[in-house]
């Protein structure tokens, strides 16, 4: 028969077993197993794509309010850690420590005096009032709201804290010492030596008038640094402790005048005043 142009070559007929058999033609290796779809390798597909897809956003306003409020919560939390074990700000209601400070100085006070480190005379401390010192003087209401506003602030410690049941005063005389002074004109002296008191404020004098006290164990003798303005131990001998301030009283230490901005400076304790002084016999 003769072949048409387009039938093309008739192909041989293959072996039987070609259209049966499912395994490999003999002689011939394996096939090779049928390779990973792409989007199981890198992912752009399939569930790994759709697991990152439910997972919440890192932008928009629910992350940025979410970082805001962690952002808050933490300086609020590590501001009343600070305040609670290591500093704390107050701020000056009178005129009687000046010109060392001036009415409404704001200060910061070390907590870890005493405890951590001991006190000094010189030191400048900020203590609870022992036995009703301050005179009860009137506030303006500020109003429920703010005056709620203000406790929460004050405790966290946001805000200084109000004076109303807090005196500072300068450590003259410590546990054991003999403070006395011999009247007006005359100098304070401890444990016999006369102290030149370089930071009385200008034209106060050291005393005007006498006293002569041992200090009891575990309190302090303090005077302000404005003398004739200053209802200090001196003013206070017929209350108890003598006019002593009890050591456990004391808030701390301040170190620094941070407000306002031309007054700020450093608190050193002025100890060549009392470089003389010999211990308590």
């Amino acid at each position: 028969m003769t072949q048409r142009p387009d039938d093309g070559p008739v192909p041989a007929p293959g072996p039987a077993w070609a259209a049966t058999s499912s395994g490999p033609a003999p002689d011939q290796p394996p096939p090779a197993a049928p390779r990973p779809a792409a989007h199981a390798v890198d992912g752009r597909d399939g569930p790994a794509r759709r697991a990152r897809a439910g997972r919440p956003s890192s932008s928009g306003p629910g992350a940025w309010l979410r970082e805001t409020a962690v952002i808050l919560v933490s300086a609020l939390v590590l501001s009343l850690v600070v305040k609670t074990f290591l500093v704390q700000s107050f701020f000056i209601p009178s005129a009687s420590m000046e010109d060392t400070f001036v009415k409404d100085d704001r200060i910061l006070v070390n907590k870890l005096v005493p405890g951590v480190f001991d006190l000094h005379r010189g030191d400048i401390v900020v203590f609870k009032d022992p036995d009703h010192w301050l005179e009860a003087e009137p506030v303006a209401d500020p109003g429920p709201v703010r005056d709620a506003l203000n406790t929460v602030l004050t405790f966290i410690g946001l805000l200084p804290q109000d004076a109303g049941e807090h005196l500072v005063k300068r450590v003259v005389g410590l546990p054991g010492d003999r403070v006395a002074c011999a009247g007006s004109g005359q100098p304070v002296t401890v444990n016999g030596v006369a102290i030149d008191e370089s930071y009385l404020a200008a034209g106060a004098v050291p005393s005007e008038m006498e006293f002569d006290v041992v200090v009891p164990p575990n309190a302090l003798w303090v005077l302000g640094d404005n003398r004739q303005h200053s209802s200090d131990s001196r003013y206070n001998q017929g209350k108890a402790g003598g006019g002593s301030v009890p050591v456990a009283n004391v808030v701390g230490v301040a170190f620094v005048t941070v407000w306002p901005v031309d007054r700020a400076t450093v608190l050193r304790n002025p100890s060549a005043v009392f470089a003389a002084v010999p211990d308590p016999s």
